[in-house]
């Protein structure tokens, strides 16, 4: 049967299980939108491509929030020259973070690229270093093939972005059509069960470790691995820390939970890996952010690294065994034949834990409450209000670290943020999508004042599309994480860190057709959140918070991570 590329675009798609795609229409996919609107297709009409994640971010990262809370491909359509460049900040965000993502991009005719033309430009070259793969379609013969080749990728080995360049006339030419049933990429064969010689002399250290730590990342979550975890370290009695990626992986209320490790980690969290005497990475990436000080990172440590991609392997934190596989089925390797421990280890881990217990009681998580609301009281009630079961988007900053520390996630896919890349921006519409994922649940972003005018306009999408989400602004008049650092190490010179003036974001949510909300005193925090999640539509809850709060515990840039510095 012959089909237009169009065609060939939609029906794929649709045998590729794909239902929602967010876009942003211009002249080089008039013809993909003119398929689009006689297809089943749900899109997503979103006010600004911008990298979905940086400023005026917009649906590309819309899709990558969609793809993380539902675990499938998110799919971004736009047009050429600057739609196409507006997409890069969130394909970089998602090749970080490893999020499954598909980014079809229109170009100019065939005839015409290279020659300068009207919204050219060489997408596929400038999103070489941050796609997993991209493709420039030079014929609609191939188009179906290339096609199914990219979801391929996007959903084995480790994650992360694919863009397919469609020019305009491969759009509107016929070639006879038929989809792909089997992929064969020459040289990409992902490894998946760890080598047997590799996981025995694993489980030969896991049986005499006293104070072992299993130090899980967000590969843990992406392989669906979490209930492996919770029997690895149950069984073995071990105790866990997660990345901000990891958060989820591991319930966070679990007796054996020490919470997010690294720059901004718990106390005890830190001090656990400084003496642990077996570190168990599995699907962390052992980033700057986690390790600090790279030499004094787990110097006590035997090292582990368990990932599905071995160029994660030994790339920052040279380890003593390296095991490559997917999370999930090396832990089922490990798990089938993980000894119990012997009663002298068990004596040694039980005292281990205790130890852990005394670090927790002497330095907990706390502040100082007082006339003015505080952003870890808004968190901690956010997290009462909704029983722990919201899913979570956040900016990054303060309002990130915060959340991370005072949320208690209990569930994988909880949390949607911007970890690798670091960009401000991305809540608000990896909100919208995750909410386009799962409508009937809650889903709140957790904003900074700074960050949140990054990308504001996607307002106006969430309330076209009648998507419910609240943001939750902790409105402190800064941008808070870089104010910290200058009053930190910069002698408190606030050099252009002051947010002198920001809009009234009540009045701003009411201009969008959303509903707007502010405390600006304790007792009236949990009222605004009750009465905005009893509210219909999308919903912005300003919060007026202490405006030199800073997050604690901190590791100053450089120094190993037991050296936190308390505020």
């Amino acid at each position: 049967m012959k089909k237009t590329g169009a065609q060939i675009f939609i029906d794929c798609l649709v045998k590729e299980g794909v239902d929602t795609i967010f876009g942003y229409p211009g002249g080089a996919v008039l013809t993909i939108y003119d398929a689009i609107y006689h297809s089943s297709l749900n899109h997503i009409l979103v006010r600004h491509e911008q990298g979905a994640v940086h400023a005026a971010d917009g649906y590309a990262h819309a899709a990558d929030g969609y793809a993380r809370a539902s675990g499938k491909p998110g799919v971004v359509v736009v047009t050429s020259g600057p739609g196409a460049t507006n997409t890069v900040t969130g394909i970089a965000t998602a090749a970080m973070d490893s999020s499954p993502l598909v980014v079809f991009t229109g170009q100019v005719n065939t005839p015409l690229i290279g020659n300068d033309a009207f919204q050219e430009a060489d997408i596929v070259g400038i999103t070489r270093p941050c796609t997993k793969n991209n493709y420039l379609v030079k014929d609609v013969k191939d188009l179906a093939r290339i096609i199914r080749e990219a979801f391929y990728l996007v959903r084995t080995g480790r994650p992360g972005p694919v863009l397919i360049d469609i020019p305009k006339d491969i759009q509107a030419q016929s070639t006879d059509y038929i989809f792909p049933k089997q992929v064969e990429l020459r040289g990409y064969r992902p490894t998946y069960e760890g080598h047997p010689r590799q996981i025995k002399r694993c489980l030969e250290m896991l049986a005499t470790a006293e104070r072992p730590v299993l130090y899980i990342g967000g590969g843990v979550i992406l392989s669906g691995a979490a209930p492996e975890i919770r029997k690895l370290a149950e069984a073995e009695n071990i105790p866990v820390t997660m990345t901000l990626m990891g958060l989820g992986g591991f319930p966070g209320s679990h007796r054996l939970s020490l919470g997010m490790l690294g720059m901004h980690g718990t106390y005890w969290a830190n001090l656990a890996v400084t003496e642990c005497d077996l570190l168990i990475g599995i699907g962390a990436r052992f980033d700057d952010r986690v390790t600090g000080k790279v030499n004094e990172f787990a110097p006590l440590a035997k090292k582990v690294h368990i990932d599905i991609d071995p160029t994660s392997i030994s790339k920052s934190v040279k380890v003593h065994f390296p095991i490559v596989g997917d999370a999930k089925h090396v832990l089922q390797q490990l798990l089938a034949d993980a000894p119990r421990p012997r009663a002298e280890v068990a004596k040694a881990r039980q005292k281990w834990l205790q130890r852990i217990a005394e670090w927790k009681k002497d330095k907990p998580l706390s502040y100082r409450s007082g006339k003015m609301i505080k952003p870890q009281a808004v968190v901690e009630a956010l997290c009462r209000a909704t029983k722990g079961e919201a899913i979570i988007t956040t900016e990054v900053g303060q309002n990130q670290m915060w959340t991370a520390l005072f949320y208690e996630f209990n569930h994988p896919r909880q949390l949607i943020t911007s970890g690798g890349l670091g960009t401000m921006g991305f809540g608000l519409p990896a909100a919208i999508g995750a909410q386009a994922a799962f409508p009937g649940k809650t889903v709140i972003d957790i904003a900074g004042d700074g960050s949140i005018q990054m990308n504001i306009q996607e307002l106006a999408t969430a309330v076209q599309h009648k998507l419910p989400v609240k943001v939750a602004i902790l409105n402190n008049g800064f941008l808070g994480m870089v104010r910290q650092w200058q009053k930190l190490f910069y002698g408190g010179r606030y050099s252009h860190s002051r947010m002198d003036f920001s809009p009234d974001f009540v009045k701003l949510a009411e201009a969008y057709g959303a509903t707007g909300l502010r405390a600006k005193r304790p007792e009236e925090v949990e009222p605004v959140i009750a009465k905005a999640l009893k509210t219909k539509g999308p919903v912005i809850m300003d919060f007026v918070v202490e405006p030199e709060e800073d997050v604690s515990p901190m590791v100053p840039a450089g120094e190993a991570i037991n050296k936190m510095i308390l505020l």
